[in-house]
């Protein structure tokens, strides 16, 4: 191994790590110099069973798809078959926003760099395990309310990606999956990759996805996520991505072979839309708070490490259960790549820590600072639901007049059905989405879903002046890229 970077200390930094965030499983390559310097696998593909987790091990690697997605689309330029520049509706007539003057001056640049003027994880009710197609995804577009000016400010989304993925099979006559398979996965010998459920399903070697349920780490389903596919449904391998990272250290390069040009390389990680640069409190970790530049590329964060003078490029990926991060450091022809078969930062600490060891940084002293303030994270989350319920009181109505349709703009009907005094609230699209209902306080009800990843919420019901229930508010927290507040259902007549 590189002199700079010893196996045995990457070793006992991952089985810490394994420990102190309760991570199952963790798998981790390096590249330097366009080889791969190190790759291995850690803990258990899943809880209570006896398969460890190797470098072969395939995660989903959920946003960092996105990357592929940006990278397709150059090669595409590269060829002439598209500009950045070219309207979305050039290629995809019937895409719409809410907003007229957006939607006309879209280009194929505009889906990649989050400035939409859309909410932050916005139609994220639309695809989240849902049983819609990507143009139907894409059709729940225009109704989604703008929260900002288009160009004006970063706001982070999956739907707009989708959009992007599907110019692919407008301009090439191949889908998505197959573009990325044959000119991506298929030259880089990644060969454990895929960019669907079912081709992952058929792999034996896959880290299972856990989720801390009422205070125990459990394993859940994997999820599928092939609707929103070019944002988020990469499945692959340690060692895969290390050839990945090669492949874009080496601007294009790869065994011999150019598979974009230098030019695509230049686009694909210059900055486009600039992030604010948060506070930053002595517990913090420091080096990942930029001092001068924190942006979005297309398809890739861009921030400076001010101890370092070097820029970060990367990306994460968070899908249930499951986190991943691809990090790239160009002037030290440096590649990371962590994934993790557990919630929280372990990705994030992990890299961190092979980077101190890369700079010969043997100070500590953070990692105990940010362990501390995740275990308290937690607790504030358990808490947080406890606080908010008020005592002594009942509903205005009997449970009967609760029970109807509701319409949502954005997702369609959501039924809310009483069985033998039992209240149940079911999204029309989306089999996870169905909760029983328990009286909380006044109009709110507690929301119990079935499926044990969706975390508790509320749902108040809103009366008009007579009694009678004209809509529904959903306290929701955020699930992932999902957010509640969006859907806006008011009671059909």
């Amino acid at each position: 191994m590189n002199e700079q970077i010893s196996s045995r200390a990457v070793d006992q930094r991952a089985v810490q790590i394994l420990n102190d965030y309760q991570v199952p499983g963790l798998a981790l390559s390096i590249v330097k110099d366009d080889a791969l310097l190190f790759a291995k696998g850690y803990g258990l593909r899943a809880l209570g069973s006896t398969h460890p987790v190797d470098a072969h091990t395939r995660f989903g690697i959920a946003s960092i798809s996105k990357s592929f997605t940006a990278l397709a689309l150059g090669m595409l330029v590269d060829e002439g078959r598209l500009n950045w520049s070219d309207p979305v509706t050039k290629h995809i007539p019937s895409f719409k926003l809410q907003d007229a003057f957006a939607s006309r001056e879209f280009t194929v640049r505009d889906l990649l760099v989050h400035h939409s003027g859309l909410p932050e994880i916005a139609g994220g009710t639309l695809w989240y395990g849902s049983n819609l197609s990507r143009d139907q995804v894409i059709a729940g577009l225009q109704h989604l309310k703008p929260v900002s000016s288009f160009r004006s400010e970063f706001a982070y989304q999956n739907i707009l990606y989708l959009v992007a993925g599907q110019i692919i099979p407008a301009v090439s006559g191949h889908s998505w999956d197959d573009f990325v398979q044959e000119r991506v996965f298929s030259p880089l010998g990644m060969d454990n990759s895929s960019t669907s459920i079912k081709a992952h399903n058929e792999n034996d070697n896959i880290a299972q996805p856990h989720i801390e349920i009422a205070g125990e780490l459990r394993t859940v389903a994997l999820r599928s996520y092939d609707n929103v596919g070019p944002a988020a449904s990469i499945n692959t391998t340690a060692v895969d991505l290390a050839a990945y990272a090669r492949l874009l250290l080496n601007q294009g390069l790869f065994a011999g072979q150019q598979l974009y040009s230098p030019q695509i390389a230049r686009d694909l990680w210059t900055p486009q839309t600039l992030i604010p640069i948060a506070g930053q409190s002595p517990s913090e970790l420091a080096y990942f708070t930029p001092h001068y530049l924190h942006a979005y590329a297309l398809g890739w964060r861009l921030q400076d490490i001010p101890s370092r003078s070097r820029i970060k490029i990367s990306h994460s990926g968070g899908i249930d259960g499951l986190r991943s991060l691809l990090t790239l450091i160009p002037d030290e022809n440096l590649g990371i790549v962590a994934l993790a078969n557990n919630e929280g930062p372990a990705p994030e600490i992990m890299t961190k820590r092979i980077l101190d060891q890369y700079w010969g940084d043997n100070n500590d002293t953070w990692y105990h600072e940010v362990l501390s303030d995740y275990k308290q994270m937690l607790d504030n989350r358990k808490q947080e639901m406890r606080k908010k319920r008020i005592s002594g009181t009942a509903p205005s109505l009997p449970h009967s007049q609760y029970a109807g349709r509701f319409h949502s703009k954005l997702i369609g009907d959501i039924e809310i059905e009483l069985d033998q005094d039992q209240l149940t609230l079911h999204f029309p699209h989306t089999p996870s989405f169905s909760a029983q209902l328990t009286h909380w306080h006044y109009d709110t009800f507690h929301l119990n879903w079935q499926d044990p990843v969706v975390p508790d919420g509320l749902v108040t019901f809103i009366l008009d002046s007579k009694g009678h229930v004209t809509e529904i508010r959903l306290d929701q927290p955020n699930l992932l890229d999902v957010d509640f507040s969006e859907i806006h259902p008011l009671k059909r007549r």
